[in-house]
């Protein structure tokens, strides 16, 4: 990395101390991209987050960065982790207030975080196969099958 970039390696470790430290920080600057817009429909920008969220992990080094994020020093890792849920939770958010704002009562954070996010980082991290697009958005059809599709009303 120190060659590509034409500087001594003692450089970027002064400057990260660690390749964990590097690798998070280049994960937080890709990931602070603008959600998409709304497209008035919960369960279609619930499909599009999915697929946005697993087309990150899986890219070149997406998953890289994730683990970083996880580093093995608790301090760094306490930090990487609070910063990934941020990352994640900043999109949901943004797709729930859009909900919201239509008289929907969405599902809450807590379960989307559960049965949307959770099994995409879990299968990509232990490369569990079909974690596809086919995937991500069964996940967002099981929601909608469940509990919430009667909560997901207009007012």
């Amino acid at each position: 990395m120190a060659e590509r970039a034409r500087v001594n390696a003692t450089t970027i470790y002064r400057r990260w101390g660690t390749l964990q430290a590097l690798l998070a920080e280049v994960a937080a600057l890709r990931g602070s991209a603008a959600p998409p817009s709304s497209s008035g429909d919960l369960r279609t920008d619930l499909g599009a987050y999915a697929i946005r969220t697993l087309a990150d992990l899986t890219r070149p080094g997406g998953i890289a960065f994730f683990r970083a994020e996880v580093s093995p020093d608790i301090d760094e890792r306490r930090s990487g982790l609070r910063e990934c849920l941020r990352r994640a939770t900043a999109g949901l958010g943004t797709i729930l207030e859009a909900s919201r704002d239509r008289g929907e009562t969405p599902p809450p954070l807590e379960r989307l975080l559960d049965q949307i996010v959770a099994p995409l980082y879990f299968r990509t991290v232990f490369s569990v196969p079909d974690t596809d697009e086919t995937y991500a958005r069964a996940l967002v059809a099981d929601l909608f099958s469940g509990t919430w599709k009667s909560a997901v009303t207009s007012h």
